[in-house]
């Protein structure tokens, strides 16, 4: 978002992405914490699914992007952070992710690193 951007936000509650061929391309941002990314995890399955089938050109959906922040006590707490990681790199700049840490005391494996902030 950009300064002034408009922007609809959502919490908790029974909440889905369910785009329409034809609908306008939206991009999202997905905000979860700790096992509050199971539902979000299932739209970033979704939008992988729709981009994988946009490039096949099976379909007329128009996709933007979509960005995931993530924060968890450490990186061992951060659920599904490989199958993540996978998504972003079969999609690059379509689908990113941004985790962060709040009581890490170990060192942050090589793969995770260029994603994670905090401590």
């Amino acid at each position: 978002c950009t300064l002034d951007s408009e922007v609809a936000l959502r919490v908790g509650g029974d909440f889905f992405f369910d785009p329409q061929p034809g609908d306008s391309p939206v991009n999202l941002v997905l905000i979860a914490g700790g096992v509050g990314i199971n539902p979000l995890f299932s739209i970033l399955l979704h939008i992988a699914d729709l981009h994988g089938y946009q490039e096949g050109k099976e379909n007329r959906h128009r996709l933007g992007t979509a960005k995931l922040y993530y924060s968890a006590k450490n990186t061992s707490e951060l659920l599904f952070k490989k199958n993540i990681l996978g998504l972003m790199k079969a999609f690059p700049g379509k689908i990113t992710c941004c985790f962060h840490v709040t009581q890490q005391r170990s060192q942050i494996c090589k793969e995770l690193q260029p994603h994670v902030t905090g401590k």
